[in-house]
């Protein structure tokens, strides 16, 4: 896996554009390998599960975190695209309550990294799209929280118009004054 690491508004978060190889077959590219992921990032990630999701244009999934055993995210988006979101819920950081956003796509075969310690969303942008995300802790239900998508005191610039398709829990998040933080 040969890869560039591109910079967001958040220095933790960063954008891994791989080197795709294509031809008039189609295309390949090795889309993690964990020495190269290391060698790139200088992180060393333990990934326990991958994820798989499916949503339809407007819908919002998130802003998710969990309050202990924290998750490290490696997402992408395999056909489709999204606007994915990060926000710094680190109390001591000086980037708290700050958010970082990237368009992913199937077309620009985009990763991003999103450590522990941040909320994490994306709002789908094409008809579909199907979301592949690893973590690096499995999912806790007991210590899940969401950030409400449209907090003022964060601000998110989301692409859409209207009102997004939320699911229960995301339409219950708390704004970031109410919410569960990291130190």
């Amino acid at each position: 896996m040969s890869f560039k690491v591109i910079p967001t508004a958040l220095p933790e978060v960063l954008i891994l554009e791989p080197q795709v190889f294509g031809d008039s077959r189609g295309f390949f590219y090795e889309s993690f390998n964990s020495k190269e992921f290391e060698r790139a990032t200088g992180l060393k990630c333990n990934f326990v599960q991958d994820n798989h999701s499916l949503s339809t244009r407007n819908v919002l999934r998130g802003l998710h975190y969990q309050v202990q055993r924290s998750q490290g995210k490696l997402v992408r988006v395999v056909a489709g695209a999204v606007f994915d979101v990060a926000v710094d819920m680190r109390r001591s950081s000086p980037n708290f309550g700050k958010w970082a956003g990237v368009s992913l796509s199937s077309e620009n075969k985009w990763q991003l990294w999103i450590p522990e310690g941040f909320a994490h969303g994306f709002v789908v942008t094409s008809e579909t799209a199907e979301f592949v995300y690893k973590v690096t802790d499995y999912w806790s239900p007991e210590h899940e929280r969401s950030l409400i998508w449209n907090d003022p005191h964060v601000g998110i610039e989301w692409p859409i118009e209207g009102r997004p398709i939320l699911a229960a829990k995301d339409e219950a998040g708390k704004r970031l004054v109410e919410a569960d933080l990291f130190d």
